[in-house]
């Protein structure tokens, strides 16, 4: 059985986070782990508010997992403050697990943001060059390279952008699309299109999650 770490904040209403990585895992039969970098008061309206973990304990949760258990794959979501993105990385290049998936979490499905402002260089400079694969969605991947992304055709360009960044692989997800929902991964050479059908639904709650814990 594959051991799967997730490094996330908790959704109090268990629909997204660190609930929602730990429910993905399991669904695929695999062991979930979990570290905590924040602790939200939230539902599927909205998030009220955030709690950010010490750094200090966000470094024993990870190295009390390291030290014991061996991690086939690490999944990073929500990491809101620049101190506690420098303290994951500082862990992953000392225990270089083989596989990391990066969801960059910014803001809510409701707009609240979940990355604070001075954080966004900070994760660019320091879990993009470790990202065996980042997740973002269209206005994450504008956020990321300051390019403007709103047609299908746009989406190979800042997936080139976010390589160039040091990232191996990047999925750009086309949700936000107003034709279409196609996603689009990219490792620097191969262009996959995945064919997405838009589902008009509220439910949208921890999709992000779901997808990068997938």
């Amino acid at each position: 059985m594959k051991n799967l770490l997730t490094i996330a904040g908790s959704d109090s209403s268990g629909g997204a986070g660190i609930q929602a990585d730990l429910k993905t895992f399991a669904a695929h039969g695999t062991f979930g782990m979990s570290v905590i970098t924040a602790v939200t008061a939230q539902n599927t309206c909205g998030v009220t508010a955030v709690q950010n973990i010490d750094c200090d304990i966000v470094e024993a949760q990870i190295a009390a997992v390291f030290d014991d258990i061996r991690v086939d794959a690490v999944k990073i979501g929500m990491v809101s403050q620049p101190e506690i993105i420098r303290t994951i990385a500082a862990c992953l290049r000392r225990y270089q697990p083989r596989i990391i998936v990066v969801d960059p979490v910014m803001i809510s499905k409701s707009g609240y943001p979940l990355l604070a402002p001075e954080a966004c260089e900070t994760l660019i400079k320091e879990l993009l060059p470790l990202a065996t694969l980042v997740t973002p969605n269209l206005p994450e991947a504008e956020a990321i390279t300051g390019m403007q992304v709103t047609e299908k055709a746009q989406m190979r360009a800042v997936a080139e952008k976010i390589i160039a960044l040091g990232a191996k692989a990047v999925l750009v997800k086309g949700g936000h699309l107003n034709d279409t929902a196609d996603d689009l991964l990219f490792d620097g050479s191969t262009e996959t299109w995945f064919p997405g059908k838009r589902i008009p639904t509220k439910n949208t709650h921890g999709t992000g999650c779901t997808l990068s814990s997938s």
